[in-house]
């Protein structure tokens, strides 16, 4: 006996899809905070001299300020 093919639907399932990721940029420095079983991040961003760092907090909350920064030549030439 033939067994039935299973159906595949042509909308990808939300809880599949991969998570908005943060642009690779040249001047952003990643922090690994301790925090036992989960990877947390502290973000810094060191343009322009890369001397002085200015904190932009969480993975979470430096994602819309790394995505949305306009500077030139920031950003690696594979994120173009």
């Amino acid at each position: 006996m033939a067994m039935p093919l299973p159906m595949v639907t042509s909308e990808p399932d939300p809880l599949r899809l991969a998570p908005q990721r943060i642009k690779r940029c040249t001047f952003r420095r990643l922090i690994q905070i301790e925090s036992g079983t989960e990877r947390l991040y502290d973000v810094e961003c060191l343009l322009p001299d890369r001397r002085l760092p200015i904190p932009l907090g969480n993975l979470d909350a430096a994602t819309p300020i790394c995505n949305g920064c306009a500077a030139p030549h920031t950003f690696r030439p594979d994120e173009d």
